[in-house]
């Protein structure tokens, strides 16, 4: 019999993508993708939110194009549970992402940027004098950045990113993608800390079912859950479904009951922050 789990007054899932490949690209998604080559929408997450709790969603960009940004958009003005969305700019094209900020930041929903950095040949790109630029540019707009790497190595860039850019919020997804499946605790543990002292940075309890082995389960994640709890403290985490990325070793109902078991050790008002109070600050959730 699986235990209870506290009930807070409200949930928000605080990574959450959608795409339609059917009507436009996704470079990263192919046939080889298995489960994840299809067209996914709200509708097709919706019965599995509500029923997990999740009173709010923010969604985060799935490609570096603004048709993705402009779908979620699409997808946010008649969704109701959408109080977010982290699109994209092109970082290196500064005066045409600048424009593009201008316009997207008159929309009240749109929270932040995110780029698909890990799959940069460069790990030091976020650091190039053009991408600096737009980042402060970002940063001066109250938007945030969420930051997605593949490795501990390339998790050192975000200490520098942070400290260049001290106003920026920077939201680190995936909890910076540790190797729960090869045992990739101590390398994890030598790269994050660091990032814990830089105070702009807060990190997403996300992913972790896609770095881990079949049949995972909370146990298995709870040696770095417990760690980020003691390096950020819960007022520097949140939660993240990561759906529909997840199916890819787990289901939705099963990924976020798993996260919710690996926070529950944790006082009501600590597990509040990463359910739902570090979310609706960082991002500038209203209601």
């Amino acid at each position: 019999m699986t235990p209870a789990l506290y009930e807070p007054a409200q949930m928000i899932d605080a990574h959450q993508h959608l795409w339609k490949i059917s009507e436009r690209r996704y470079d990263w998604i192919t046939p080889e993708s298995g489960v994840l080559n299809a067209d996914f929408g709200p509708e097709d997450v919706a019965a599995d939110a509500a029923a997990a709790g999740i009173t709010a969603t923010v969604l985060v960009q799935a490609a570096d194009s603004y048709e993705d940004t402009f779908y979620m958009l699409a997808v946010a003005a008649s969704t109701p549970t959408v109080a977010g969305v982290v699109g994209w700019v092109p970082l290196d094209r500064t005066a045409e992402a600048l424009a593009a900020l201008a316009v997207l930041a008159r929309n009240p929903v749109f929270k932040g940027i995110r780029v698909l950095s890990h799959g940069y040949e460069d790990p030091r790109w976020m650091l190039r004098d053009d991408v600096t630029s737009t980042i402060e540019a970002i940063a001066e707009l109250g938007l945030t950045l969420d930051y997605v790497t593949s490795s501990p190595q390339a998790l050192s860039v975000l200490v520098e990113v942070a400290r260049r850019h001290p106003r920026l919020t920077i939201v680190l997804d995936h909890l910076g993608k540790p190797d729960i499946a090869g045992d990739g605790f101590q390398a994890w543990d030598a790269a994050i800390a660091p990032i814990a002292a830089e105070p702009n940075v807060v990190v997403k309890l996300s992913g972790l079912n896609s770095v881990s082995a079949p049949g995972w389960t909370a146990a298995d994640w709870r040696p770095y859950v417990d760690r980020a709890i003691e390096l950020f403290g819960p007022e520097r985490l949140m939660l993240g479904s990561d759906w529909p990325v997840s199916l890819l070793n787990g289901d939705f109902a099963g990924v976020w009951r798993g996260l919710r078991e690996s926070i529950a050790g944790l006082p009501a008002g600590q597990q509040d922050d990463i359910l739902y109070r570090t979310a609706a600050r960082v991002y500038s959730l209203e209601g």
